[in-house]
């Protein structure tokens, strides 16, 4: 079923494009993650312009994110005070991040810059996480209990001035905490297309000392917002989200977020991590063998 994507100027098979935004709620449901961490360079992969792949994976995050926040918040999993300081935190970052994907994208570096981060981002997380699922798993095969981490904040959290208290996490924390931390997750959602729910999760145990029954639902209240933003300053300046494409993603990404939270409550955690580390892994040393690839097209034409 070929489908002719108008931004992205190519032609695509739609039911590839639906399996993709399958496979992106099927993680939103599982972990919190957005997964347009995973859905942009697969969709660069497949032939889709890195500033298009960005764009247009925000908007089917988004998608996938209300799915998530519907089956977390029907168990009490959602934070929504501290949540709501890291959205405004996510809209300032968003206009940072606005700002440095146009300058990118006026000196011809954007597709460059994109591909980058990803390997950074996707080497360093896919890393931590597959030592940590690893030494899980030995654990549970030597009979021997894992040590439990104390819930704790950042000593840096700590020393921030004043404090409020977020009864659903269980947190006595300053707000600055989760709005510096939205600030990050807004300038990474602009660039890269990512929901920042990869980095938002982990942040949210071993900075901010969370409970972990609200952080994948917090999260992905998160990154509802911000990728709304996002999607609309993307509209407006970089002209580059494709609506069949962001449609394509968005009837995959809805269901695939039910079917992920139902998986979440019957699979082994450190199996489910082990395997989605292999996953980000493998990506991030496919696009760091593109970006030292002579590209078969040296030249690209754009838009103004």
């Amino acid at each position: 079923m070929d489908v002719y994507l108008p931004i992205a100027n190519l032609s695509v098979n739609g039911l590839v494009i639906i399996a993709l935004g399958a496979l992106t709620g099927v993680l939103s449901g599982l972990f919190g993650v957005g997964g347009g961490f995973l859905t942009t360079p697969l969709l660069i992969f497949y032939g889709v312009p890195p500033t298009v792949a960005a764009a247009s994976a925000s908007t089917q995050v988004t998608g996938a994110s209300v799915s998530g926040v519907l089956a977390h918040n029907r168990r009490g999993g959602v934070d929504y005070k501290l949540g709501g300081v890291t959205i405004a935190g996510g809209f300032v970052g968003s206009g940072i991040g606005a700002l440095l994907f146009r300058f990118f994208q006026s000196i011809g570096q954007i597709d460059t810059v994109i591909n980058f981060l990803y390997v950074m981002m996707l080497g360093t997380i896919g890393t931590l996480m597959a030592r940590e699922a690893w030494a899980s798993i030995r654990a549970s095969r030597s009979g021997d209990k894992p040590r439990a981490a104390k819930r704790r904040h950042h000593p840096l959290v700590a020393a921030l001035p004043g404090r409020w208290r977020f009864y659903r996490s269980g947190l006595y924390i300053s707000p600055l905490a989760p709005l510096l931390l939205g600030v990050g997750v807004g300038i990474l959602t602009m660039l890269m297309g990512v929901g920042g729910g990869f980095i938002l999760v982990p942040a949210m145990l071993y900075i901010l000392g969370m409970s972990a029954g609200v952080v994948v639902g917090t999260s992905l209240f998160n990154i509802l917002f911000v990728t709304m933003v996002t999607t609309m300053m993307h509209a407006l300046t970089t002209h580059a989200v494709d609506i069949v494409l962001a449609g394509l993603l968005l009837l995959g990404s809805v269901s695939g977020a039910q079917i992920g939270d139902q998986l979440a409550q019957k699979a082994k955690p450190e199996q489910l991590r082990l395997i989605l580390a292999a996953i980000v892994l493998a990506i991030a040393l496919r696009m760091l063998w593109g970006l030292g690839v002579r590209p078969d097209e040296i030249y690209t034409i754009a838009p103004l």
